[in-house]
């Protein structure tokens, strides 16, 4: 009798172990994966990425740098980046819209007098 009281708790436990495990492999949490590029020529201070419910940024970009950044995209809504240049004009750029759970790679790339954007952003599975 003890030996199948045993034998049921063993199984129970490897049957509790491979279902968390199944479980675990089909979670997947949407991120948007980011990247700011500086091609002003100049370094740029005060660098500022607007997007729903939240922003990132940093205080300094060298010329040719890149800030990477990643982000889970809570709310939907607009973009914008914002930054100050070497000769400390500011700057502002509206970027694409976010809806929640959107997952992918966005760059934004800085120049002398705006910001290209380029999204490769697909709506959360």
């Amino acid at each position: 009798m003890k030996s199948a009281t045993l034998f049921g708790h063993r199984f129970l436990g490897l049957t509790f172990v491979a279902s968390s495990l199944l479980l675990l492999a089909g979670c997947h949490s949407a991120y948007i994966e980011a990247t700011v590029h500086n091609s002003t020529g100049g370094p740029v201070s005060v660098v500022e990425v607007d997007y729903p419910s939240a922003s990132f940024g940093t205080q300094s970009l060298a010329d040719g740098a890149d800030f990477h950044y990643r982000f889970k995209v809570l709310g939907s809504g607009a973009t914008k980046v914002l930054w100050t240049d070497a000769t400390h004009q500011d700057h502002t750029v509206a970027g694409p819209s976010l809806q929640e759970g959107a997952e992918g790679r966005l760059l934004v790339t800085l120049t002398s007098s705006s910001a290209s954007w380029d999204v490769n952003i697909h709506p959360a599975r």
